[in-house]
């Protein structure tokens, strides 16, 4: 009965929120959910570049995803109504978005249009998603100002704020002023109830249009390395996906500390012939949160994602991530890199203070 009702008038679902909160985890948890109670999900994923590990990630989790790349949502909004006409030739209950995390104004640059373009669909409120320790951070008074300044106009913006990682902070504070979830995607926590909020509440749709400064929001995201890294190791010994990432990850974790940038978020994903391993790290000297085939036999041939966002100067990430690269045991080829700053913001369109 909830699967014929969504057919009738599919959803669009723009889950926002900074780098490292945890958006792609909650999304799949949610797609594997409402897979559950008869309903069909897609996902669209965002980046400023290309190769992106959690369209591979998706891969593995069966889930089918589309791509924005090359900008965000709003200065690429044609590009996301042609990722949701394509979607529309499957049989789609609910879509997915997944914002770039360094983004904002999503709500007038994205879901103002989308209610306008696309009558058939519902937009659901925009849910922005928090990591209790980026928030503990952030919203010091001595925090990193570029960051601060995006991560708190993403949280003046959101519908519904929701805390994630419940299962790693269960005590975290509530952020002053704001109402907020809790949730995890490992355990699924709030994640039921979350869905039912955006699927059937009555919480209204787009209702903040941010004021912002366009040439400060411009400086923000242009302080942010960017780099997408793609290589191939043939090793001379196999070892395992975990042996292939591990050292790559802890090395480049060690150089970056070394050089004073700091890790925004760094995810590391790699696919082999005996199954496939991510890890993913918010901050320097941080534990990984890593999933996937752990126990998967060695092998002489893996193939590495990497997408890394960094606080620090492009050039200088570039040659960190080489040397790393040049110390990889046996041969790398298909070596891909790029790694630059995000260009200022300019939406294609902006619809402020659409109400339901």
């Amino acid at each position: 009965m909830i699967a014929e009702a969504m057919r009738r008038k599919p959803l669009i679902v723009i889950v926002g929120g900074f780098l490292g909160s945890g958006k792609t985890s909650l999304i799949f948890a949610a797609a594997r959910l409402l897979e559950q109670r008869g309903l069909r999900c897609a996902v669209i994923l965002n980046d400023q570049g290309d190769e992106l590990v959690d369209t591979r990630h998706a891969e593995t989790h069966g889930i089918f995803a589309g791509e924005v790349t090359g900008g965000c949502f709003c200065c690429n909004f044609s590009a996301l109504m042609s990722a949701i006409e394509e979607i529309q030739t499957r049989p789609v209950d609910v879509i997915f978005a997944e914002p770039v995390g360094s983004c904002t104004d999503i709500s007038a640059t994205v879901l103002g249009p989308l209610r306008e373009e696309f009558t058939s669909y519902r937009v659901a409120p925009f849910t922005v998603l928090v990591d209790p320790a980026r928030a503990s951070d952030l919203l010091r008074e001595e925090a990193d100002s570029d960051l601060a300044f995006l991560f708190r106009k993403q949280l003046e913006e959101a519908d519904l704020v929701c805390l994630s990682k419940s299962d790693l902070y269960p005590d975290a504070p509530n952020i002053a002023s704001i109402e907020t979830r809790r949730l995890s995607a490992i355990t699924d926590q709030g994640v039921h109830e979350w869905l039912d909020e955006i699927l059937f509440g009555s919480l209204e749709t787009g209702r903040t249009t941010l004021e912002i400064d366009y040439a400060r929001y411009a400086r923000a995201e242009a302080a942010l390395a960017w780099l997408n890294l793609s290589f191939t190791i043939e090793a001379t010994v196999p070892i395992s996906p975990a042996q292939a990432v591990g050292p790559f990850l802890d090395g480049l974790d060690e150089a970056l500390t070394a050089a004073g940038i700091s890790i925004v978020h760094l995810k590391i994903f790699d696919s082999s012939p005996t199954g496939w391993l991510k890890a993913a790290l918010c901050a320097n000297g941080k534990e990984p949160r890593v999933e996937g085939n752990l126990d998967a036999s060695p092998t002489n041939r893996h193939e590495l994602l990497v997408n890394l966002r960094a606080k620090g100067d492009p050039g200088q990430v570039r040659e960190i991530v080489e040397e790393q690269l040049s110390k990889v045991a046996g041969n790398v080829c298909d070596v891909r890199l790029d790694c630059f700053s995000p260009a200022a913001p300019r939406p294609e369109r902006r619809v402020p203070g659409l109400g339901l």
